[in-house]
């Protein structure tokens, strides 16, 4: 998918690549063996579907920044790249001309049977706004459809998960999308992977999804 100077790919799953003057990647899973290499990699969370060192290493090197919540520093401490920075919910960085801003992801009506919260507040995972050249890339990572969605203002690209069971359900992430209202909302999380022998989120998701939201759907 093209929007303005950016080439945007959903990859598998909650994968998202971004390629205009620097190539971008976003939790990379499942990635072909060939990928280009990376600029700046940004890591939501450290689950094993979106923080994926194996993957990682195809596309990392010397010349790779990594951004990545704070609690995926275990995972992350092997690697060889240019630099890793760590953030927290709130924070705010610039690598060159990329501004990035790191926004909270967790759950509010998804629980374990200890009726913990998959991604609960307290954890400190996040989702990203990346701007680049103007344009607002919204990740929302693994969350539910939270308060903290109203004040996302001005997005071009809205990347949501839709799968339910640890996110957003198709209803769920429609009244988000709705909320967040951006140029182009892209669903994501869903019809690829399974975990436990259990397809996350059927691959019908996304047209369940896209009937129920006011504003533009891209399924890519």
């Amino acid at each position: 998918m093209q929007y303005k100077n950016l080439s945007i790919e959903k990859i598998f799953h909650a994968a998202v690549k971004i390629t205009g003057q620097q190539v971008i990647y976003i939790d990379p899973f499942h990635l072909p063996d060939n990928s280009t290499p990376a600029d700046l990699i940004l890591i939501t969370h450290e689950h094993h579907d979106h923080l994926s060192v194996e993957d990682i290493k195809k596309i990392s090197n010397q010349n790779t920044t990594i951004i990545a919540s704070i609690l995926c520093q275990e995972k992350l401490a092997s690697l060889e790249v240019k630099e890793i920075l760590y953030v927290r919910p709130g924070d705010a960085l610039e690598i060159g001309n990329i501004k990035i801003q790191a926004v909270p992801a967790y759950n509010i009506n998804k629980f374990r049977p200890t009726g913990i919260p998959f991604h609960p507040e307290d954890s400190e995972k996040v989702g990203y706004v990346i701007e680049i050249d103007n344009i607002k890339i919204y990740h929302a990572g693994d969350t539910d459809n939270i308060p903290e969605m109203t004040n996302l203002k001005n997005i071009d690209l809205a990347f949501l998960p839709i799968s339910g069971i640890f996110v957003m359900t198709p209803i769920e992430a429609a009244e988000a999308a709705n909320v967040i209202d951006a140029k182009i909302t892209i669903p994501m999380h869903y019809g690829d992977y399974e975990f436990n022998n259990q397809l996350l989120g059927p691959k019908e998701n996304a047209e369940i999804f896209k009937k129920l939201c006011k504003a533009r759907v891209e399924i890519i």
